[in-house]
């Protein structure tokens, strides 16, 4: 698709920027113009009259004008953050997979478990979990989709880091017994390289070794900026915890929290943090949400040597979400004080501008407009200017923060100091985009309603005085 105009046709250029040019231009449209249908027949008064005082007040509206800008491109990018983060939460978890942790564990860094068999499930639990092919040469050989996963928290140090900057970010790291299966369970792909080897080691030449692991997307782009690089290539090592681990595959890009994740063999994770002989969680593909519901209370209220705790994975995600709430509450309160500062910039441009057009008003009311068209004239200028400044903030917002890769801590509802850092791509869309909008309205009317009412209230003898 392409636009006249060479601004609109950099948008469409971006990721799915073709739709949102389309979309946004159409949603301004649908909304500029219930305004100017329901005031412009009713009003009377010429809008050629409105838009030769903001013409004439040219600095003052702009001004006023910048202030809605500001005020809508602080609150949408913030809303597009919260967005990105809202949509990484939302696509983690297969529906049919069940997270199984040690009893009374609310996060997978605090659970720990023995080696496991799929014997060691209740048997109807059994039956429901999905087997599928995974040897070309025997097509016949089903592989059951569970894994065994040790979870760690790392500490990272960012390698060269200048002085007085970042020196250090949490890392996480997952340990599977069988990898190929893993992803299969995760639905994860490879965009390049391989799975690591059955050793999960490699030698680098010189008698130095170093462990295979698989990165996420989105972390591989962290890393790339700490070496110094716009893309991470295979064979790059990562020093963590006095170890190097070497770079054999980078996952495919997905909107889940494993594309923040590092991903190795499990003896490796048990042997260099302590986990010997032991796993976080395991992980079963069931048929669909509703086997995977019941297979989480079958778990639960099975007893053997040990009780089990368990979660659909979906459910797992959606408790870490206290992060997204506290930025969503906190965000709603920083834009109810933005907004009463653009009010008052509306209410004082529009009290200035009654002052000095006093004269104008009597003069219109000699001609016979009547009190609610003088009213209706003045608060369609002070919805103008919040258009005009909202749709700039939101312009702005958009082509500064969309796709951008942050990082950002999810803590867990369950408590207990679970949480996650995630990589994840602040999402500008429809939504934001609506909210934003209807924002900058909003303040232009309740802005525009008082000093509107005071133009209404003008007589004409005396202001001809």
């Amino acid at each position: 698709m392409r636009f006249r105009n060479p601004l609109l046709n950099w948008i469409a250029e971006r990721p799915g920027g073709a739709m949102f040019a389309l979309v946004g231009i159409l949603l301004l449209l649908a909304m500029l113009a219930p305004i100017l249908f329901y005031l412009t027949p009713i009003r009377k008064v010429p809008l050629v009259y409105n838009l030769r005082n903001l013409q004439n007040r040219w600095m003052t509206t702009a001004v006023t004008a910048l202030a809605f800008t500001l005020v809508t491109a602080l609150l949408t990018g913030m809303l597009a953050f919260v967005r990105g983060m809202d949509r990484l939460i939302e696509a983690s978890g297969n529906p049919g997979n069940v997270m199984v942790l040690s009893d009374g564990a609310t996060d997978e860094a605090f659970s720990n478990l023995p080696p496991f068999v799929a014997q060691d499930l209740p048997s109807d639990v059994q039956k429901q979990i999905v087997s599928v092919p995974t040897d070309p040469r025997d097509p016949g050989k089903k592989t059951p989709l569970i894994s065994q996963e040790v979870y760690v928290v790392v500490m990272y140090m960012i390698p060269n880091a200048p002085p007085g900057s970042r020196q250090r970010r949490f890392v996480q790291m997952r340990g599977m017994n069988d990898i190929a299966v893993a992803a299969l369970v995760h639905e994860v792909k490879l965009a390049r390289g391989d799975w690591p080897s059955p050793a999960g080691v490699k030698d680098l030449g010189n008698g130095e070794t170093a462990i295979e692991i698989i990165v996420g997307a989105g972390l591989a782009r962290t890393f790339a900026a700490d070496l110094g690089k716009s893309e991470l290539e295979l064979g790059d090592t990562v020093t963590i915890r006095d170890r190097k681990w070497v770079i054999v595959g980078v996952m495919e890009e997905a909107s889940n929290s494993f594309g923040s994740e590092i991903w190795t063999r499990d003896a490796q994770m048990q042997k260099y943090f302590g986990r010997e002989n032991s796993y976080s969680s395991y992980v079963v593909r069931t048929e669909n949400a509703q086997m995977a519901n019941l297979a989480v209370k079958e778990i639960k209220s099975f007893k053997r040597d040990r009780t089990l705790q368990a979660y659909t994975e979906r459910e797992y995600y959606a408790k870490m979400t206290d992060t997204s709430k506290q930025l969503s509450v906190a965000i709603y309160v920083v834009a109810f004080i933005m907004a009463i500062g653009g009010m008052l910039g509306v209410m004082n441009t529009m009290y200035a501008a009654i002052s000095q057009r006093s004269k104008d008003i009597g003069v219109l009311r000699l001609m016979g407009y009547q009190r609610w068209q003088i009213l209706l004239s003045f608060q369609f200028e002070s919805l103008l200017i919040a258009l005009m400044g909202g749709a700039l903030g939101c312009l702005l917002a958009y082509l500064a923060v969309d796709g951008q890769t942050v990082t950002s801590l999810i803590s867990g509802g369950g408590g207990g100091g679970g949480g996650k850092t995630v990589v994840l791509r602040i999402t500008f869309d429809l939504t934001v985009l609506i909210v934003g909008v209807i924002f900058s309205i909003l303040m232009g009317c309740l802005g525009g309603a008082f000093p509107s009412v005071s133009a209404m209230r003008v007589r004409p003898l005396e202001s001809l005085k």
